[in-house]
């Protein structure tokens, strides 16, 4: 079963604008449920909660003929019907707001997302029909499902097809506005970048670091004999001896030990230091990767146990993985609509595929940018230097394989990976990673800022229910 939101609903970060995987209306709601404080005449609410199970779709009459507008935000209306559609996407076993405060906080996340539409709308900020199109195709891609399968997934849970791709539209439109408007806040200074290389540079703080171990489990009662406490240490000792001479830890650990975790091969999770046990955490201290400690004895019994990883917070990997690729890019104008630029890049894919025609002549005749001389080569490019809409697509590909068309804010492309490979990090990408890094930090509280900022000059008006 399809559960929309949480396969449709990625956090939104700085880093990536997630265009193919949007969030139904109130993502953010239902993952920050947080309660607020009550704006003059909200507490006169009396809103109807439609039954969680039941979306806005499937409601009976008797609600649809309680709908009304709660509040007005600049002109356009909130419904009472759209405040409970929301509410009721949330999991009754999951609120522990009640049921008014979650219609509150209902509201309130409704009034804030209209605030920031009307600021796209008074940048004549649109979303296509080929975008959204392109959206929901690499959600069913990503679900490893078809389109017509998805729909057919959702409607079976009460989600119209038609309620869905409008709720997808407005949420790729709040991801656009708030990328342009947050993103243009936030300013990195260079002596930043160069104070967070200098903190990376020093010597990691090896207690403070995450670590993720693997562990074998001898059990042992508290209340074991003498002779049971031998036989289990003996056991562990021969774990040890084996994972030592170089069996495979999580084999040795599916096979012997007694723990809940054995069929994951004993692994524990990346975690930081303050969420293992203190005698797990003091035997790994000076171990390096993949190194071995144990037996030790817990409560539970005696443990074999494996580092296998440690990161510090900070740290920058010492490589990155380089793409290069080649593409087609159509521009589409007064003489080519988008969905015809897409048909002409699928019947390009097709030929390529085929072995018709060849992908760098196609982007010779046909490229509309820089690259088609080269045969639509970009060279070797770093993660975050292509639009992330681009990049995002690009990365999912095998070398060798061929996208499908996709939109990004240049035009419609066809894009190839030719290989991959792993090169040492510069100076200049340290500087680049570094800032990316301080960018995203930045992000939330700018995004909070204006967020606020956009409310307080909201004209908000809220109704009363009628009599």
């Amino acid at each position: 079963m399809i559960d929309p939101m949480r396969i449709f609903t990625p956090p939104f970060t700085a880093a990536l604008l997630c265009l193919s995987c949007m969030a139904l209306s109130g993502a953010a709601f239902s993952q920050t449920l947080k309660p607020t404080v009550p704006k003059p005449g909200a507490e006169r609410l009396n809103l109807k909660l439609a039954p969680a199970a039941s979306p806005v779709d499937a409601m009976d009459d008797d609600l649809r003929a309680l709908d009304f507008i709660v509040a007005v935000v600049d002109n356009e209306p909130i419904t009472n019907q759209e405040v409970n559609n929301l509410a009721a996407m949330v999991d009754p076993a999951a609120n522990k707001l009640g049921r008014e405060n979650l219609l509150r906080e209902a509201l309130e996340n409704l009034i804030n997302e209209s605030a920031q539409l009307q600021v796209a709308r008074q940048s004549n900020m649109q979303i296509s029909s080929a975008e959204l199109q392109q959206a929901i195709e690499n959600t069913a891609k990503r679900n490893q499902i078809g389109v017509q399968e998805m729909q057919q997934r959702l409607n079976s849970q009460g989600v119209s097809w038609e309620r869905y791709r409008n709720q997808i539209k407005r949420q790729m439109l709040l991801q656009r506005v708030r990328e342009r408007e947050v993103s243009s806040r936030i300013k990195i200074q260079d002596h930043e970048v160069e104070a967070f290389l200098q903190e990376n540079s020093k010597e990691a703080d090896k207690s403070k670091a995450d670590i993720h171990i693997a562990h074998i489990l001898i059990a042992v009662s508290e209340k074991a004999q003498p002779d049971e406490l031998t036989l289990a240490l003996s056991k562990a000792e021969e774990a040890l001896r084996l994972a030592k001479a170089g069996e495979d830890f999580g084999k040795l650990a599916a096979k012997l030990s007694q723990a809940p975790d054995r069929a994951n091969g004993g692994q524990l999770g990346m975690r930081s230091p303050d969420r293992y046990p203190a005698l797990f955490v003091d035997a790994v201290l000076s171990l390096p990767v993949g190194g071995l400690a144990g037996p030790i004895r817990s409560g539970a019994g005696f443990h074999v146990l494996k580092l296998l990883e440690r990161q510090s917070p900070n740290a920058l990997p010492s490589s990155i993985t380089q793409t290069r690729a080649r593409h087609i890019l159509l521009r589409p104008g007064n003489q080519l609509s988008q969905d015809a630029a897409r048909a002409q890049l699928t019947g390009f894919r097709k030929e390529i595929e085929s072995g018709v025609a060849k992908f760098e002549e196609l982007a010779k005749q046909h490229s509309q940018d820089g690259s088609a001389t080269q045969g639509g080569d970009l060279g070797w490019a770093n993660p975050g230097t292509m639009v992330p809409e681009f990049e995002k697509v690009m990365d999912l590909l095998q070398p060798g394989e061929i996208s499908d068309p996709l939109v990004s804010r240049f035009g419609v492309h066809l894009i190839q990976v030719l290989e991959r490979r792993e090169e040492p990090l510069t100076i200049r990408d340290k500087q680049d990673m570094a800032r990316n890094i301080l960018r995203e930090r930045k992000f939330d509280d700018t995004m909070k800022n204006w967020e606020r900022e956009i409310r307080g000059r909201a004209y908000v008006e809220y109704r009363d229910p009628p009599q």
